[in-house]
């Protein structure tokens, strides 16, 4: 971390390749944890230099995983850059790693097969693998699909294997509504932070068992604020900025559940509502936003070990209302609104480099819509059941009752999950 800070990269690269190797030495929990990690986050590990690495073993086991929460597309795309870091050694398993991504393939039903795998120059030198994909590519196996083969996935647009691409209301209708608040998800619940309701400017803040479905409320923040950006770093929940109904709040502060309260950190350099912050590498990044005159294309930094708050490069474009997420070792910087227009625009942030790059635009400024960096591109996902604007999301995993929180793929009619293969197949 100290490497990384001081932007030490080959001191970091000797770092991480020690953390590597002593993996071989974790006790049993620890490598459920590493392989939750792996799983939790395949696009960004495919991206890294260690995935070329990995022993055959190894990637044959990420690739039998259930839980793995990509694309048969994604898989295919990074057993081929595995391959292809070592073709002369590694195309002999070619065959068996394939089988094993396209075990609960429906991929039979696009065009991909033919245009993508089927023309690979690994595939095509391959006597035995075309022999399996041309089967898998034949129509009359169609009969042979059986919804009991793939598991159920949640309403996250990427799904599991073949995603069930639906929302799961889990609304509480006695709950009073609220909006412009934040959301965070920590050990097991859904947090909803500050907010307004039409009459009143929150500090209250309450969070969502997800086990028992009760929600209740925990200690207020010292300031009420709505458009507040909220993330969670290191067992705390952050929350920057805002509106208190009269002024943009440049002050901040963090949630520590253990003893249920709230503590001030350093104020920010800028005022920011409307703003949106994520973490990365142990630091809180926050873009963008509103100070009450303009819209900011400002960008700074959090290090909780110094309590400081560090300006970067800023944006090329201004964005208030902005989505922010840590993605591929990157900022990611999307939409929002310049003062004139609003936005379909997204950009990146390097923090080796502190520079910002523009990435493939949204199809759309509105819609919900998702990206992979693999391929640098959006795709739409399935619309929600309820109109919904100012509001908050959060991601939650590791959960023990996801089941509960999942669309049964027994109730999707056999035509809809057909549909979803080819329009999955298709739209990568």
């Amino acid at each position: 971390m100290a490497a990384d800070q001081f932007n030490a990269m080959d001191i970091v690269k000797l770092c991480s390749d020690f953390l590597g190797e002593q993996l071989l030495c974790l006790s049993p929990e620890l490598r459920t944890k590493t392989y939750h990690y792996i799983i939790s986050n395949f696009e960004q590990v495919v991206l890294e230099e260690e995935f070329l690495h990995l022993t055959v073993g190894e990637l044959a086991d990420i690739l039998d995983r259930e839980d793995l929460n990509v694309w048969e597309t994604t898989l295919y795309e990074a057993l081929t850059k595995w391959i292809s870091h070592v073709p002369v050694q590694r195309k002999q398993h070619l065959t068996a790693l394939l089988s094993k991504v396209y075990k609960l393939s429906l991929l039979h039903l696009s065009d991909y097969l033919k245009d993508n795998v089927l023309s690979s120059e690994l595939v095509e030198a391959n006597s035995e693998c075309l022999s399996m994909i041309s089967n898998e590519a034949d129509p009359s196996c169609l009969p042979c699909i059986t919804l009991l083969l793939v598991p159920p996935a949640s309403f996250h647009p990427a799904g599991l294997r073949l995603p069930a691409n639906r929302w799961v209301n889990v609304t509480n209708n006695l709950e009073c509504p609220r909006a412009y608040h934040g959301a965070a998800f920590l050990n097991g619940y859904v947090y909803s932070v500050g907010g307004f309701d039409g009459v009143e400017h929150f500090n209250s803040v309450r969070r969502f068992d997800l086990t028992t479905h009760a929600w209740n409320e925990v200690a207020p923040m010292h300031s009420r604020r709505c458009y507040v950006s909220v993330t969670v770093l290191n067992g705390f929940i952050y929350a920057l900025g805002g509106h208190d109904g009269h002024v943009r709040l440049s002050s901040a502060e963090r949630y520590q559940p253990e003893i249920n309260q709230w503590s001030l950190i350093a104020p920010m350099h800028e005022q920011r509502s409307h703003a949106s912050c994520t973490t990365l590498n142990n630091r809180i990044y926050i873009c963008g936003g509103l100070n009450g005159n303009e819209c900011l294309q400002t960008a700074e930094y959090y290090n909780p070990e110094s309590n400081q708050w560090t300006m970067i490069s800023p944006m090329n474009s201004r964005r208030s209302g902005i989505g922010v997420i840590a993605y591929a070792d990157h900022v990611f910087a999307v939409g929002g609104f310049d003062g004139n227009n609003y936005l379909r625009t997204a950009e990146a942030y390097n923090p080796h480099t502190n520079t910002w790059n523009l990435v493939f635009s949204m199809l759309t400024p509105a819609a919900t819509l998702y990206y992979t960096a693999l391929t640098n591109e959006w795709y739409e996902a399935c619309d929600m059941d309820i109109f919904r604007t100012d509001l908050s999301c959060c991601v939650m995993s590791g959960l023990s009752n996801l089941t509960e929180y999942t669309f049964p793929r027994d109730f999707l009619p056999l035509e809809d999950v057909l549909k979803l293969a080819m329009e999955s197949a298709e739209s990568t």
